[in-house]
C-alpha cells in the first residue's frame, strides 16, 4: 500500500512537471516574437524643426529660441536675458535678416499675409506675426513657452521656412495690442534669424 501511494505521487508530480512545461513553452516562444514585430515596426517621422539665436542691438547673443511643427501649429519656446525688466512687443517678421547696424529694418515687417490690421484686440486684426508680449524680470532674464496655431515650420500655410525665412523680434515696450503699425512697442531691440535645425 506504502509503494502504491509513492508510485501514485511520482505519476502526479510527473504529470504537474509536464503541465508546467506546457504553460512555460508559450512564454519562451512570444518574446522572440515580440521582438520580430519590434524590428518591423515603422521608422518615426522626424519632426520638423526650427531654431533661433537671439542678438541684441549691439550685435551680442542674449537668447535663442525653437520652434516645433506639432499636429496644427508650431511650439515655440524662448529664452532671453540681459533685456530691460517689463513687459516687450514680440512678433514674428516677413523677412530672415537681423542686422543689428540698421536697428534690425533689414527683417521687414510683421508676417501678415492677409492684410490684417496689428493687434489681437483690435477688430480688424491680428496680423499673423502678432505675438504676446515678452514679460521680463528684474534680473533680465525670460522665458516662454507659446502656441502658434497660425503657423507650421515648413510645407504648406504660413510657414517660418519660407523662400525668404522669417525672424524673432523683441522690442522696448510693450505691445498694447490695438496701436498701428506695432502696437506702439517702440524700437526694434533684439532679434533672432529662424533658421532650420
Amino acid at each position: 500500500m506504502k509503494y502504491l501511494l509513492t508510485l501514485s505521487s511520482a505519476i502526479v508530480a510527473l504529470g504537474a512537471g509536464s503541465a508546467y512545461a506546457e504553460d512555460a513553452a508559450p512564454e519562451a516562444t512570444a518574446a522572440p516574437a515580440v521582438e520580430a514585430a519590434a524590428d518591423h515596426a515603422p521608422a518615426a517621422e522626424a519632426v520638423p524643426m526650427a531654431v533661433a539665436k537671439i542678438f541684441n542691438d549691439k550685435g551680442e547673443q542674449i537668447g535663442s529660441a525653437s520652434f516645433m511643427q506639432g499636429t496644427i501649429g508650431v511650439m515655440a519656446d524662448i529664452k532671453v536675458e540681459g533685456l530691460p525688466p517689463g513687459a516687450h512687443g514680440m512678433h514674428i517678421h516677413a523677412l530672415g535678416s537681423c542686422d543689428h547696424e540698421d536697428h534690425f529694418k533689414s527683417a521687414g515687417g510683421h508676417v501678415n499675409p492677409d492684410g490684417k490690421m496689428h493687434g489681437y484686440l483690435n477688430a480688424e486684426g491680428p496680423e499673423k506675426g502678432d505675438l504676446p508680449n515678452i514679460v521680463v524680470g528684474e534680473n533680465g532674464s525670460a522665458q516662454v513657452e507659446l502656441f502658434l496655431p497660425q503657423f507650421n515650420v515648413s510645407g504648406e500655410g504660413t510657414v517660418l521656412l519660407d523662400d525668404d525665412g522669417s525672424a524673432l523680434m523683441i522690442h522696448e515696450a510693450a505691445d498694447d495690442y490695438v496701436t498701428q503699425p506695432i502696437g506702439g512697442s517702440g524700437a526694434r531691440i533684439a532679434c533672432g534669424v529662424i533658421e532650420a535645425k
